[in-house]
């Protein structure tokens, strides 16, 4: 792993973190204009480990969602389980 995804990984992860904490989901955005303003490469890096990990949380809590659902059904289907 390059500095440059090392650097953004981190800085994307404890963003996130801070925005779940303050209850700002823009401030990634907020981030990335100070980053932009200095390296543009840093800022690139940084909006795609935000993107990602955005992302995946997004795709994980729909897939956990839809196999409770799926169980539930079954569930209600057979209630000898």
């Amino acid at each position: 792993m390059s500095t440059l995804d090392a650097l953004a990984a981190k800085l994307a992860e404890d963003t996130i973190k801070a925005q779940k904490e303050l209850g700002d989901e823009r401030l990634f955005m907020e981030v990335s204009e100070v980053l932009g303003a200095s390296s543009q490469s840093l800022e690139e890096a940084f909006l795609t480990e935000v993107r990602m990990r955005m992302s995946e949380e997004k795709g994980r809590a729909f897939l956990i969602n839809k196999v409770k659902a799926a169980r539930a059904a079954a569930a209600k289907a057979d209630p000898s389980e």
